[in-house]
């Protein structure tokens, strides 16, 4: 769901030359997004149906300017895979703490909840980007 919030996010936005990703720590090979993430992205005008998951690997991290991690154990996964100093928790890049809770498996309730913290983060994640505040190598 964040990678296509951002999606939206450049393109509303008019940006260029940013290009973002989705990568599981846990993530099955090539797994359609849940139901429940798809109903929820719809609802919000936004289709998941072309997403196939991806794992985070050394190669993913290494290739990325910046990787928003939505909870301490992302982050401590993408710092092992190499990541330091360019890794960072969604909410601290946006300003705030805490960590963003995987709806995965629950009811749609929970997708809701967890699209519109996402929404909120990564809007303002884009806006301290463009301020010139970040983490960005």
């Amino acid at each position: 769901m964040a990678e296509a919030i951002a999606r939206r996010t450049i393109a509303e936005r008019g940006m260029t030359g940013v290009t973002v990703s989705s990568a599981g720590v846990a993530a099955r090979k090539e797994a359609p997004a849940s139901e429940g993430a798809r109903r929820v992205a719809a609802e919000a005008g936004l289709s998941l149906d072309g997403h196939r998951s991806t794992s985070l690997t050394e190669e993913v991290v290494a290739a990325s300017a910046l990787v928003l991690c939505m909870d301490g154990f992302h982050l401590w996964r993408t710092v092992e895979l190499g990541g330091e100093g360019w890794c960072r928790l969604l909410s601290e890049m946006a300003g705030e703490t805490g960590e963003v809770e995987d709806p995965f498996g629950g009811p749609d309730e929970t997708y809701r909840a967890t699209f519109s913290e996402l929404s909120r983060l990564v809007r303002r994640v884009f806006d301290r980007i463009a301020d010139g505040e970040g983490g960005v190598r």
